[in-house]
């Protein structure tokens, strides 16, 4: 059994993405700021960007510069600026050249990518940051698992009605235990 608030190691990451995205799932985001203060917050909300077949992945366009670090094996930061003004936190899952990532979009009381990446106080420097060893980011296990609702994504009106309709959204309803 696995220790209170243990960090999860890369190999966590390292599996199917709906695994992970079941499980990440209530799991605590530790942000370390500048100052050394160390912030707390569960996430409660994600989205899998399933790999090059889903059509509302960046990797839909192939290997790029932006999406290079999702061709990384799980465990890496992917992230990136929407509307000039939002970093959002993408979590980098499964083997090494099978690109797919989890948004993280919503954390307690933190509603939406966008805030989400403006109170962790995200920026490019965080691209392909390692969760297993990074200093100012990571995620923990406090033992609890979830009960989720799965849901359509959102604002990918772009990719067409099948990949539109996956339901590859889910939110935390309760506690198991």
């Amino acid at each position: 059994m696995k220790a209170m608030n243990e960090r999860l190691k890369n190999d966590f990451y390292i599996r199917d993405i709906t695994i992970v995205a079941e499980q990440l799932l209530g799991k605590i985001i530790v942000r370390k700021y500048e100052t050394g203060i160390e912030k707390r917050f569960r996430i409660t909300e994600i989205e899998m960007y399933v790999g090059e077949e889903d059509l509302a992945c960046h990797a839909a366009k192939g290997r790029t510069k932006r999406t290079e670090v999702m061709y990384s094996k799980g465990g890496s930061v992917y992230i990136y600026l929407i509307y000039g003004v939002y970093w959002l936190l993408n979590i980098v899952t499964g083997k090494k050249d099978d690109p797919q990532a989890i948004l993280i979009r919503s954390l307690d009381g933190i509603e939406g990518p966008g805030k989400v990446g403006k109170k962790l106080r995200l920026d490019k420097s965080f691209y392909g940051e390692d969760l297993g060893s990074s200093t100012r980011l990571w995620i923990e296990d406090e033992g609890q698992l979830y009960n989720y609702t799965a849901h359509p994504r959102i604002n990918i009106e772009y990719s067409g009605e099948i990949w539109r309709n996956k339901l590859y959204r889910y939110k935390i309803e309760k506690a198991l235990f």
